[in-house]
């Protein structure tokens, strides 16, 4: 009897069955690397879920075969991929407040370091002689305040005093400071109502303060935070130009500037948080020029780069102690490292 036939001996028959047998071979093993669902029948249909997931896999094999194809060195391909995501990449998320609130509370960390000594720059013995200087200090520097105070306040010691003064007297006096007629109206004014409705004594209340002639709320929050210590956010240009600089609030109102930079800070830190903006900003950020490549604090400034980077150039541009020159205060606190400022007229 015959012994049954098989592809192989039925491929020794002629050139045609060998050429069949060849691609029937050839589509068994194509179905086998596909896996069991095709694996027994070249012609067997795709299910519903295969016909649906056939371009992922299509796709899926493309990548394979591309990988296998091309078998780059890892660090090339990292680098490759690197390349492509830098170019690829959006512009960068915008900070969350989280991130903000501790990177400003950092830089104050920072600036505490750096200011130990951060103090009120005007000379003052007493309340009514912050209160009077302060209201002078507008539109002028505090250098130019604490060379005039000195013979205002052995003419005029006292509230009532002053209250009492001559106008053209007091004017010719603080006429160094600029605008002395507006600022002479204001310190009469003030006086008097020291004398006639607090006893001759400076309020320690804001509502009290900012009643005064001439009282807002950045001199109320001067005077009450370094002759009461009640603490407060003294938002003068400086203060408003870093913390836009920094961006802790794009306010340009001084009371919503106040406001914000209330909710980033606890209320002890709000009076040397003050101090330490406006020391950073008379020394070194500087609203024309900041000195940025002699700034400590770089590392947390979104704005770095806005003025000179340069760190000899930068130097050049530091002013009072940090330049090596005189301080605003002709009797400067104890720790003050810098010169004491020279008298009016003097040098």
């Amino acid at each position: 009897m015959a012994s049954p036939e098989t592809p192989r001996s039925a491929a020794r028959k002629t050139p045609e069955a060998r050429t069949a047998a060849a691609k029937k071979t050839a589509v068994k093993k194509s179905a086998a690397r596909r896996g069991p669902a095709v694996a027994g029948s070249s012609a067997a249909e795709p299910t519903a879920s295969e016909a649906a997931a056939a371009p992922e896999t299509a796709t899926a094999e493309k990548a394979a075969t591309a990988k296998r194809a091309v078998p780059a060195k890892k660090g090339a391909a990292k680098k490759a991929v690197a390349s492509r995501t830098a170019a690829q990449a959006p512009a960068g998320k915008p900070e969350s407040r989280l991130a903000m609130v501790r990177r400003a509370r950092r830089i104050n960390r920072e600036l505490a370091d750096v200011y130990p000594y951060a103090h009120p720059e005007l000379d003052f013995l007493n309340p009514f002689q912050l209160l009077v200087a302060t209201v002078l200090s507008a539109q002028t520097t505090d250098l130019r305040v604490n060379q005039t105070t000195p013979a205002l306040f052995a003419k005029y010691p006292t509230p009532e005093d002053m209250a009492a003064a001559v106008p053209e007297e007091l004017e010719e006096l603080i006429r160094p400071t600029g605008f002395f007629r507006s600022k002479a109206k204001s310190l009469l004014g003030l006086s008097r109502a020291l004398r006639d409705d607090f006893g001759g004594e400076v309020p320690g209340r804001l509502e009290d303060l900012v009643k005064l002639p001439g009282v807002g709320r950045k001199t109320a929050f001067v005077v009450l935070g370094n002759a009461f210590g009640v603490p407060g956010i003294t938002v003068d240009t400086h203060f408003m130009r870093l913390a836009r600089r920094w961006k802790w609030t794009e306010q340009e109102d001084p009371v919503k500037i106040e406001a914000e930079i209330a909710e980033i800070f606890p209320k002890s830190e709000w009076t040397m948080l003050s101090h330490r903006v406006i020391f950073h900003g008379r020394r070194i950020c500087h609203a024309r020029k900041p000195a940025c490549g002699a700034c400590p604090i770089t590392h947390l400034c979104p704005s770095y780069g806005e003025g000179e980077t340069d760190p000899e150039k930068a130097k050049k541009l530091l002013k009072y102690e940090k330049g090596g020159f005189p301080g605003q205060r002709l009797n400067p606190p104890p720790d003050y490292p810098g010169k004491p400022a020279s008298p009016l007229g003097a040098g």
